[in-house]
């Protein structure tokens, strides 16, 4: 074990090393949310559909959840503060050129690039965390990390929305060989910037001391066995959450275009209300749930990472549905703050559920292969949504009948498969439990 971690205690430094991570992470969902915001200006501008709109994150989630795995392989290895480092300005450069494109095949390739970058934070992140703090800790640590994945959807649809109303009644940005930006290609820039600093300051960071030596261990053996083990946990645990993201990232996606449409707000107004929401609410979801877990762990429930999960879903899926009717945008807006709660809690504790039940030398690829599978909810949900708005319920009230629909079908496909995965879940963190009183673990 690291000589910084104590048995039940975390050092004070693991605390600011996860608040840094945390700021990558508002950054991150910052350039990955944008895109959202800037939807209808996009769409008048270039001449594309829905669907294409999309797939603009669906594309981003398609790399994203394939450079993961060999980043994660080399965050198991190699230093994970130069890989998160090169991650952040890759990925903010990338941004920046989605504000620089033309056309739309262009942007389509820089959302690519924003991908492959974001797709370093999560596996080095996990890996880190694993030798920061003791295992008791680790689900409640990666869920206070995950709040920052909440924040920074809030602070992206907040800070867009500002910079995009302040930029439309602005001057063009003119720039030298690209000419004048739009105002939606201005945000680009805007929020693509301060990540380049934030690159920097990672390099200036001590890297953690491993608990066990990852070249004294091949992994491969210990990560096939582990999947072998627990297949039927592992693989309900991730179906179940992915179901959840499926939904959650088509209701994020299309948000500002159903007040937009449905009830007539400008894009301006209605992301930084929903920016507001969700930057003061969303965290509340990860933090309390991990808490609840916790206790419910602490009492015998073996599976309360994955019980509290599920309820959490649940209870979105009701959110979610009552929002799309409401007769107004405040009382729509009202009911966002426990649909923000709700729809951002389970994914702190997916996370953190896997730590505990990994052994050390694999935690960056099974995160990999944890982020492989529920970014494919990043890649169909908003598509999916954007199809049915075309295809199934076209219009500008259609929107919202996109939205419940998806909601529903993949919250209860979530649901029974969370169910699913109680038992074998349990039985897995009982044999580790078993392991590491034995001394067979770190």
């Amino acid at each position: 074990m690291s000589k910084s971690v104590t048995k039940n205690k975390a050092p004070k430094s693991a605390w600011w090393i996860l608040a840094l991570l945390m700021l990558a992470s508002v950054v991150s969902f910052v350039d990955r949310q944008v895109v959202a915001i800037v939807v209808e200006p996009m769409k008048a501008d270039l001449g594309v559909s829905d669907t294409e709109i999309g797939w603009l994150y669906g594309v981003f989630a398609v790399f994203y959840a394939l450079a993961a795995w060999p980043i994660a392989l080399a965050a198991d290895r190699h230093s994970r503060k130069f890989i998160i480092a090169s991650g952040i300005f890759f990925w903010s450069v990338m941004t920046i050129a989605c504000g620089l494109s033309r056309q739309y095949w262009q942007i389509l390739f820089a959302r690519v690039g924003v991908g492959v970058g974001e797709a370093s934070l999560g596996p080095a992140t996990v890996s880190m965390v694993g030798d920061l703090f003791p295992r008791s800790q680790i689900p409640l640590a990666l869920s206070v990390f995950q709040t920052a994945a909440v924040m920074g959807s809030g602070v992206a649809f907040l800070i867009g929305g500002v910079v995009l109303g302040m930029v439309e009644g602005s001057q063009p940005m003119i720039l030298p060989v690209v000419g004048e930006l739009a105002p939606w290609q201005q945000t680009f820039v805007y929020v693509g910037a301060p990540g380049l600093l934030l690159a920097f300051l990672f390099l200036l960071l001590r890297e953690p001391e491993r608990r066990q030596d990852p070249k004294q261990v091949s992994s491969w053996p210990i990560l096939r066995q582990f999947y072998r083990q627990n297949t039927k946990a592992i693989a309900c645990h991730h179906l179940g959450f992915l179901a959840y993201a499926l939904l959650g990232y088509a209701f994020v996606f299309w948000s500002v275009s159903y007040f937009v449409r449905v009830h007539g707000l400008p894009a301006a107004e209605a992301a930084q209300t929903f920016g507001w929401i969700f930057l003061l609410t969303g965290p509340i979801g990860p933090i309390g749930a991990a808490l609840l877990a916790r206790a419910l762990n602490e009492r015998g429930w073996h599976d309360g990472n994955i019980v509290v999960g599920m309820l959490a879903g649940c209870a979105a899926v009701v959110c979610i549905v009552m929002i799309q009717f409401m007769p107004t945008a405040a009382w729509a807006f009202v009911l966002y703050v426990p649909a923000m709660i709700c729809v951002n809690a389970p994914f702190g504790l997916a996370n953190g559920a896997l730590p505990v039940i990994a052994p050390a030398p694999i935690h960056a690829q099974v995160a990999a292969i944890y982020l492989f599978v529920v970014s494919i909810g990043n890649l169909l949900g908003p598509p999916i949504a954007g199809f049915f708005n075309e295809v199934l319920f076209p219009g500008d009230d259609g929107v919202r009948y996109s939205i419940v629909s998806v909601t529903l079908a993949f919250g209860l496909l979530g649901t029974l498969l969370l169910q699913f995965a109680r038992r074998p879940y349990a039985k897995a963190l009982q044999e580790m439990d078993a392991r590491i009183a034995a001394g067979a673990e770190n």
